[in-house]
């Protein structure tokens, strides 16, 4: 759902730069250069839909050895997330506004280790298909980007976009692995919920989960 526009935050998320390239920014001169703008070599991992950042802050403050950027294409709310960034001073993040669909304009071949997907929008309507997140249109994006042992980490609770992920990650070749479809019986320690996980959660609502390598040629 597309939050109301707050013309506020445009100018308000500049107060973050060191964190974040807004709506406009200059992102192009990042590709392929990730490590360069980190200022080391580290693992490269991205989350696609950070919301308010719940999640992303979270795993980049448990794990300070990792890159980690953030796409959202919504600024209004990745401003939030942008000023958790700051006030946990987390200078191993960094958020970008950014559509999904030019992943690989961001990314240069290979320079990824991993992908966070993390309740996608599941475009339940089959004509619709196409602008999943686990669609063969997006797999081959996450294919060119990711390395040859890289992987990509998908929850959701939409029962029906996990059975259509997996079918579709097995048919595009991907190797499948911690597939569940009640991650919170497993009562994982490390596991880090998002705002959404939490509100689903208290709802009852089981979480699936599954992690996908793309060591197979596609088919």
């Amino acid at each position: 759902m597309r939050l109301r526009r707050k013309p506020w935050i445009d100018t308000a998320i500049l107060d973050y730069a060191d964190f974040v390239t807004p709506l406009g920014g200059d992102w192009a001169a990042l590709t392929g250069h990730w490590a360069e703008a980190f200022g080391r070599e580290a693992p490269l991992h991205v989350e696609i839909g950070v919301g308010k950042g719940d999640f992303l802050t979270e795993l980049a403050a448990r794990h300070p050895d990792v890159n980690y950027v953030g796409l959202e294409m919504q600024q209004g709310v990745l401003y939030f997330a942008a000023r958790k960034a700051a006030e946990r001073g987390l200078e191993n993040l960094r958020l970008v506004v950014f559509d999904a669909a030019r992943l690989t304009e961001l990314f240069a071949p290979c320079e990824v280790d991993r992908i966070y997907l993390n309740f996608s929008d599941p475009w339940p309507k089959a004509r619709h298909a196409k602008r999943r997140l686990t669609s063969p249109l997006f797999l081959a994006r996450y294919r060119t980007v990711l390395k040859a042992d890289g992987e990509l980490c998908f929850k959701t609770d939409n029962m029906g976009l996990f059975d259509y992920s997996i079918e579709t990650m097995a048919a595009e070749a991907w190797q499948l692995s911690n597939v569940t479809h009640d991650l919170h019986a497993l009562a994982e320690a490390d596991n880090i919920m998002t705002e959404y996980e939490r509100k689903f959660s208290a709802r009852g609502a089981k979480i699936g989960r599954l992690v996908a390598r793309p060591s197979v040629e596609p088919v």
